[in-house]
């Protein structure tokens, strides 16, 4: 080489340098600007997070920048359950919604995911199907290669794992991007520390407020079945369950019975319906044991039906303890739901204890109302005994020696008339007095009577009177009972169809040894040649149980029938 090719060289290696150096300057530069957007990014998913209060946002809102900050084109936050052997809940990002569902259950934590659970430290996989942990994938899942996995943490405790696969361009996640996806776990960490706190308080205060209103609605007098229905519909508000429902035993009954639900779909609870010594509801009566699942289809077995929506996360918590146990309360969520939380079982189960207190409250105040009922019933009717019988007695007996000593027949006409209209009232009066003395809760023969006669006003277009005379609730055994109340339903309907009366008249006498129903009417009598099938199984009836029955004209018009039947049921 010459002198000036030297020269020349000697010249040119410090440009050579120059441009090196403002290169390499470039190129850190450009790096830095990189680093600064990845990191203004980082910053504004972390204020993103943590500016949302509600955790199913809250999740999304991690999910989304995750993917957002590593550029990948599939991202998912799978919720570990409470033991922390699987996943009970699992949020996507790049899916769309039909090809979520085509792919149909979310993975439960086997594989690579399972793997996170078990050991929850970041991952990085260049191909996550080559792993020899690796599942594969089910049908309809798009294919994925490239893998990214952090654990969520909350405080110490493991909430879930970020998954992101497919990064942009076919290129592997970096060590850069496990940073920026683990600072984001921390900080998403605390974001859905947060939420929890925020939905813990909002369930508190709606089961404080639930509380007082079962409370209230109870000791206000409330129906048993409206209140349980307001159980069932409050539980599922502060569970946001998608269904409730409460059942209670039935006391000498050996099965829970299905009281009310609340909610979409709550008809697969009311199928729940078992024995008590079987199935999870007639367990959860028995122990006194909450019973909090992810699989209600399992759980349930053979008390599901195959038909309808499937039953995914169940909770099940008993209406009291011991022996004031009072039933249960069940919530269900569909499959693609969240498993229950313990914050909501523990909830739950001061709200079903406070509705079973709330329960024995209001049967021992309307046990006091019965009592306090019957005790006047009662008084009421030793004055009506003791105090207006004998008077109207005394009175009829008056008049009855002033027959004897009056000359004029016309006198002696209308005195008789009016004792025979006392002794009528006081015969009226003594069926008032048996009335009184039964329970007003009790299905008796008397209340049934006149629950028939009620139901005979609409079609006969008036209320027939009624006297009922008699220990008909004692004297009457149940089959002439029966018998008696079939009698007066079929006249009663002969009268509304074929009479056209104003009037009519139904009285029941229980003597020593027979009960006599007369039912008198002045409507048009019974025509010649008319159809008698009724009158027949009328008499029948008393045929079979060794009485009698006719009917006759009443003076001035209309029918009087008479049925008869022995009190001796094995006539």
């Amino acid at each position: 080489m010459t002198q000036d090719g030297d020269e020349r060289v000697r010249l040119m290696l410090p440009h050579l340098r120059l441009d090196d150096l403002l290169d390499e300057l470039h190129s850190r530069l450009e790096a830095a600007r990189v680093t600064r957007d990845r990191v203004h990014a980082l910053l504004e998913a972390v204020v993103s997070i943590g500016s949302e209060l509600d955790l199913e946002s809250v999740l999304n809102r991690i999910i989304e920048a995750a993917t957002t900050l590593v550029d990948a084109r599939y991202g998912a936050l799978g919720v570990v359950e409470q033991e922390g052997e699987r996943l009970a809940r699992f949020v996507t990002a790049g899916l769309t919604r039909e090809e979520f569902d085509a792919i149909g259950q979310w993975p439960h934590g086997r594989g690579i995911l399972g793997l996170l659970i078990k050991e929850p430290r970041p991952l990085r996989l260049a191909d996550l199907t080559a792993h020899p942990e690796s599942a594969g994938f089910p049908p309809n899942h798009p294919k994925m290669r490239t893998f990214l996995g952090v654990p969520i943490r909350v405080r110490d405790e493991v909430f879930g794992n970020l998954y992101l696969t497919e990064k942009t361009g076919g290129a592997q996640f970096d060590e850069d991007d496990e940073a920026m996806v683990v600072a984001l776990a921390t900080a998403a960490g605390v974001a859905i520390e947060n939420a929890r706190l925020y939905d813990e308080t909002r369930r508190r205060e709606r089961w404080l407020e639930a509380s007082a209103e079962i409370s209230t609605a109870l000791l206000s007098g409330t129906g048993s079945r409206e209140a349980m229905t307001l159980v069932a519909r409050r539980a599922r508000q502060i569970a946001d369950a998608d269904a409730a429902a409460v059942w209670l035993a039935d006391e000498g009954s050996p099965d829970l019975v299905f009281q009310a639900a609340d909610g979409a779909g709550a008809d697969r609870l009311a199928r729940l319906r078992t024995p008590i010594d079987q199935g999870p509801v007639g367990e959860v009566y028995r122990t006194g044991v909450s019973l909090r699942t992810v699989d209600g289809e399992a759980a349930a077995g053979a008390a599901a039906s195959s038909s309808g929506p499937r039953i995914g996360p169940l909770l099940i918590v008993p209406l009291g303890l011991g022996a004031s146990a009072r039933g249960v309360l069940a919530l269900v969520n569909p499959p693609s739901a969240a498993a229950f939380s313990e914050v909501v079982q523990r909830l739950l189960e001061a709200f079903a204890g406070q509705a079973a207190v709330a329960l024995e409250l209001a049967d021992r105040r309307r046990d006091a109302e019965r009592l306090t009922l019957l005790e006047d019933r009662d008084r009421i009717a030793r004055d009506l005994h003791d105090t207006v019988i004998q008077r109207l007695f005394a009175t009829a007996m008056t008049l009855m020696s002033v027959i004897k000593i009056t000359r004029n027949p016309d006198v002696a006409t209308r005195v008789q008339r009016a004792v025979d209209d006392l002794d009528d009232t006081i015969r009226q009066i003594r069926s008032t007095i048996f009335a009184l003395q039964t329970s007003p809760d009790e299905e008796s023969l008397r209340s049934r009577l006149h629950a028939v006669v009620d139901d005979a006003a609409d079609n006969l277009g008036f209320a027939p009177s009624v006297r009922l005379d008699g220990l008909l609730d004692t004297a009457v055994p149940d089959e002439v009972g029966e018998h008696l109340l079939a009698v007066a339903r079929e006249a009663l309907s002969n009268v509304a169809r074929h009479a056209r009366a104003a009037q009519a008249h139904v009285a029941v006498d229980v003597g020593d040894d027979e009960v006599v129903l007369r039912v008198e009417d002045d409507g048009v009598g019974i025509p010649e040649g008319g159809r008698r099938s009724g009158l027949r199984n009328m008499a029948e009836r008393a045929r079979r149980l060794g009485g009698s029955f006719q009917t006759r004209p009443r003076p001035g018009g209309g029918t009087v029938l008479i049925w008869r039947a022995p009190l001796d049921d094995g006539a």
